[in-house]
């Protein structure tokens, strides 16, 4: 199914802009909790965290669902191939690591020892035995693939931004919220 709408559909802009803040959040949160000594506090950012990836990776799932039903508008026929298989090979990564950064700190939480209850209500099994090492290089890989989701989410953005700035095409446009006219 393809779209020959000039924007994304409303539900489409809502999860991407909803997963962004949550992100950024996230980031947040990470940035900050590492390096606080362990406290009640710090157990609480760590709960805020895991809460955030859970949403971030179920956030992920209904995108891939709702992107299935309704495909995105077309790309302009103006842009380059090279340009159009960045995009969606860029578009393609970004998938893959907002379902792999939730996941590796799923399987690091379970390797710690930690379960993760979500909203502090709904207990999500542990998918790993507690154990040390493990946690130690799961504790690598959930923060590398982090910098990495970082890096390509920056690299969407300044993408988004030559488009509206340099290339004076609907690009980015086609995600804004739509404004009401004025009255």
């Amino acid at each position: 199914m393809t779209s020959n709408a000039p924007h994304y559909t409303a539900t489409a802009k809502l999860l991407h802009w909803l997963t962004l803040l949550l992100l950024l959040g996230s980031y947040s949160l990470g940035w900050v909790m590492t390096d606080l000594k362990l406290s009640p506090t710090k157990l609480q950012l760590f709960s805020y965290h895991k809460w955030i990836g859970v949403t971030v990776f179920l956030l992920a799932l209904l995108r891939v669902l709702w992107r299935l039903a309704s495909r995105p508008p077309p790309l302009p026929a103006a842009m380059p191939h090279w340009q159009r298989v960045i995009a969606e090979n860029t578009h393609r990564l970004l998938y893959l690591l907002l379902f792999s950064v939730p996941l590796s700190g799923w399987l690091m939480s379970s390797a710690h020892g930690f379960q993760t209850v979500y909203l502090g209500v709904l207990p999500i099994p542990d998918l790993l035995a507690k154990n040390h090492d493990l946690a130690e290089t799961l504790e690598q890989v959930h923060e590398s693939l982090t910098l990495l989701l970082l890096a390509v989410v920056a690299l969407h953005a300044l993408a988004a931004l030559k488009h509206h700035f340099i290339d004076h095409d609907d690009i980015l446009r086609r995600m804004l919220p739509n404004r009401r006219p004025a009255q």
